[in-house]
């Protein structure tokens, strides 16, 4: 999408899609008091034409008269769409309308395929939309020079493959067939003119061909179906504000993500200690704060907000950050800390660079740690070795999230994930105990040796581990796993598959061998 359509979604009073529209991406950039209109189908399910969808549209505005309407259309609306029917009504009704340009499959679509539609030895690009009954003229699409890009159904395109070769088009002329263009669920079959229609057997739409030498570029261009976790289903046991990161560079790759909560973070059953804690920060009772997670962050600085505090109030206090996500964390509330782990991002990893109390250079010697109720002793007794006064005060409470729905704990139990990426040992435990262990051809990849210990003693057998206890370390050993896998498969001969698909081929084969 555009910037611009983007910022009118967010804006928008209602918002009128199409019969391909995607519903989790309207949800994500709508507000959530946003009127929902299908136009695909009527009232009884019946598809509209596009006199039916412009009057739904005239309506509609009528309806939301001084707000913002926004008419969600598939592509390009200027590009085999409604656009100059809806408008004209609109016009007719005497109600203003502005048109936001955007991508068109005709060209999104062969460039996520790796195709582009021109190169030298191109003279023209055609394009075609093959719709109703009526068969197209193609015989001034027949030269060699000539890329035709086709749109339709795939009873339609097989149809038009015969009429180009009845009109000349060289049998041996490529093809490619692109079913689900630009999106994750992608699919192109490359072959020639004279195998098209077999390639177009079976596919659902939306389709889209192209036919031409330029399809020959495929092989060295495909840049989309050929990231190493294209397809790949993963899941996130994580809060979806924390996962964020990790959904996002899981796309990079080619991957969607479904995030599972497995924990509820909510504030501590007497929040006399973190108070007064948080007193003590004012009036200079600490040397040191030491932040072990981002739910510790936000946990204080709540507690600051509702007293009325800001980040002033940490002046001349020392701030400690068990790892990167932590510190960006504090970085956003405008603190940058001063230690923070090079190595290991652990309380383990966190007392190795944490200095020794000195009598001579330290004012004072105690130490903050607003922590969650279930933290372990290791961060605590280590700095009281090295002489600091810790107040290890409970700051939130982590307690197991609710089951995630039936169908979620049936894709975790039966393999229709592709990988699960463990950041922690509570993540294990937790999504084990609320919706059981994943199937054994999933992927498990974990952030550190402390998870791998805990997946391994929940009998899940391990396949990744991060270098470095970060969520971008862990999705990247996880994308380095799938390219080695989909080498081992080349290199056996045979197509690379994601691992939810060849559990589906091994239980196929041992149903036909029963």
């Amino acid at each position: 999408m555009t910037v611009a359509a983007v910022d009118l979604l967010g804006r928008a009073d209602a918002v009128i899609t199409d019969q391909l529209t995607n519903e989790a991406v309207v949800g994500s950039l709508t507000s959530g008091d946003v009127e929902i209109v299908d136009a695909s189908h009527g009232e009884h399910g019946q598809q509209l034409t596009h006199a039916s969808r412009a009057k739904l549209v005239v309506k509609t505005a009528k309806a939301h008269k001084g707000g913002l309407v926004v008419r969600l259309m598939d592509g390009d609306p200027a590009t085999f769409n409604g656009l100059a029917e809806e408008a004209q009504a609109l016009v007719k009704a005497d109600i203003d309308f502005d048109v936001v340009p955007g991508v068109s499959a005709v060209s999104a679509v062969p460039a996520y395929a790796g195709i582009p539609l021109t190169a030298r030895s191109t003279g023209a690009v055609h394009v075609v939309s093959l719709t109703g009954s009526r068969r197209a003229d193609l015989s001034a699409s027949v030269a060699d020079d000539v890329t035709l890009v086709l749109l339709g159904l795939p009873d339609h395109l097989a149809a038009a493959f015969g009429d180009l070769l009845a009109a000349g088009r060289a049998a041996d002329t490529p093809v490619a067939v692109t079913r689900g263009g630009t999106t994750t669920a992608q699919t192109t079959r490359a072959t020639t003119l004279q195998g098209a229609a077999d390639a177009v057997a079976g596919l659902e739409v939306p389709t889209l061909a192209v036919v031409g030498s330029t399809v020959g570029l495929r092989d060295t261009l495909s840049w989309f179906e050929s990231k190493p976790l294209f397809g790949w289903r993963v899941l996130i046991p994580r809060t979806k504000d924390q996962a964020g990161p990790m959904t996002r560079q899981l796309l990079g790759h080619g991957a969607t993500s479904e995030v599972v909560p497995t924990i509820s973070v909510e504030p501590p059953r007497t929040p006399q200690a973190v108070e007064r804690a948080v007193r003590g920060l004012v009036t200079g009772r600490y040397q040191w704060i030491g932040f072990t997670s981002v739910n510790a962050v936000k946990a204080i600085r709540e507690k600051f907000e509702e007293f009325g505090l800001d980040a002033r109030a940490f002046s001349g206090l020392k701030i400690a950050a068990v790892g990167g996500v932590t510190a960006d964390a504090l970085r956003e509330w405008g603190l940058e800390p001063d230690l923070v782990p090079d190595g290991e991002m652990s309380a383990r990893g966190l007392l190795e660079v944490w200095p020794p109390y000195d009598e001579v250079l330290d004012p004072m010697d105690r130490v903050f740690l607003p922590r969650a109720d279930i933290a372990t002793d290791t961060l605590v007794a280590g700095l009281q070795d090295m002489g600091w006064q810790v107040d290890d005060v409970t700051a939130y409470r982590t307690v197991r999230a609710t089951p995630p729905p039936a169908p979620v704990r049936d894709a975790i139990k039966q393999g229709a994930f592709d990988a699960v990426v463990f950041t922690s040992s509570s993540t294990v435990r937790n999504l084990v105990g609320i919706a059981g262990k994943p199937h054994p051809s999933t992927v498990i990849a974990c952030i550190g040796p402390a998870t791998v210990k805990t997946a391994e003693e929940a009998g899940l057998r391990v396949d990744v581990m991060a270098p470095e206890a970060t969520g971008e370390s862990l999705v990247q050993a996880l994308a380095d796993h799938g390219r080695e896998l989909a080498a081992a498969a080349v290199a056996a001969g045979e197509e690379p598959t994601r691992p939810s698909a060849r559990r589906k081929k091994s239980t196929t084969r041992r149903k036909a061998k029963g």
